[in-house]
């Protein structure tokens, strides 16, 4: 999708999905989720929303249908709040984007500490050999 009136519109629908999500939708089975971006397709008939969720694989599944049960709702209030001509059919989607970047991190943080020498203060540090130079000195 192309254009600053397509992107307005994006911004727009997220935010105003996120809104309608943290306020006025009383699901428990959703909790607490942020909604992390929208595509939303050229003709602005089809929005998928990503949303993100922390918690267990069971909480992210509840949130999810949660979500998906109040899709006509959030499809309603959003088209009459941004007056748009046609609602966008909207489809939720988990994004785990920010635990994969977590594990990267973890897995990167692992490898660096494999990798760096020990510190010179640690016990497992250990103490550099005399050289054939210092040897003659002593």
């Amino acid at each position: 999708m192309q254009g600053s009136r397509a992107d307005k519109v994006v911004e727009s629908i997220k935010e105003e999905i996120s809104n309608i999500v943290d306020r006025e939708i009383k699901d428990p089975r959703i909790g607490f989720v942020t909604i992390t971006h929208v595509e939303l397709k050229d003709d602005l008939r089809y929005a998928k929303v990503f949303f993100s969720k922390m918690g267990t694989q069971d909480e992210k599944k509840k949130a999810l249908k949660g979500l998906e049960s109040a899709t006509g709702f959030i499809r309603k209030l959003v088209a009459e709040r941004l007056d748009l001509r046609y609602a966008p059919e909207i489809v939720f989607k988990l994004d785990e984007s920010a635990e994969y970047s977590q594990h990267i991190e973890d897995v990167l943080k692992k490898i660096k500490e494999q990798e760096s020498p020990p510190k010179a203060d640690s016990p497992t540090a250990k103490k550099p050999e005399k050289t054939d130079v210092d040897k003659e000195g002593n």
